[in-house]
């Protein structure tokens, strides 16, 4: 792994350990963790290789990373406190959320540097899934569609929230 992919893998898993404490739901809480998943996506993402069944593949590892997506962002807490949401992640969502990154930087270590090269190429083979850019494409994919779909299921959360509190009224008889 390249320095370039230790970081953005580590501050892909460290996003949630910063909303373990609880904190405004603003602007960052939604563009940190997309912009570094487009940065990822833009690095690594060189094409979407339709061969065989590298889309089932494809479309195997995005599910996992959408259900990983959806359920960290239903077990993230959003409450509203003097006319803010705040939003904190609760132990689920953090496991959750490094499960599904850690599993794709765990594999990438494995197939690197463990031996896993030779199963995987076995693997492929026999379910004709036709390089190594459909792993890479799976993973990266399944990474983009659990950042997407927990921030989209925050995004979600926190505008029905809003919409059912009460409107203060001002009270100017005093």
């Amino acid at each position: 792994m390249t320095a370039t992919e230790w970081i953005a893998d580590i501050a892909l898993i460290l996003i949630v350990f910063r909303q373990l404490r609880e904190d405004r739901l603003d602007h960052k809480t939604f563009l940190l963790p997309l912009g570094i998943v487009a940065f990822v996506a833009y690095s690594y993402l060189d094409s979407v290789p339709t061969a065989g069944n590298d889309l089932v593949l494809i479309a195997a590892l995005m599910a996992v990373g959408a259900a990983l997506g959806i359920a960290g962002g239903i077990y993230t807490r959003i409450r509203a406190l003097d006319g803010h949401l705040l939003i904190k992640a609760g132990a689920v969502s953090a496991i959750l959320w490094v499960v599904g990154m850690g599993a794709r930087m765990g594999f990438q270590m494995w197939v690197e540097h463990d031996g896993g090269a030779d199963d995987v190429a076995r693997f492929s083979l026999a379910h004709h899934i036709t390089s190594q850019q459909a792993w890479v494409s799976a993973f990266v994919l399944m990474a983009l569609t659990e950042v997407v779909t927990r921030v989209a299921t925050i995004f979600v959360r926190s505008r029905a929230l809003k919409a059912t509190r009460p409107v203060a009224v001002l009270d100017r008889t005093a």
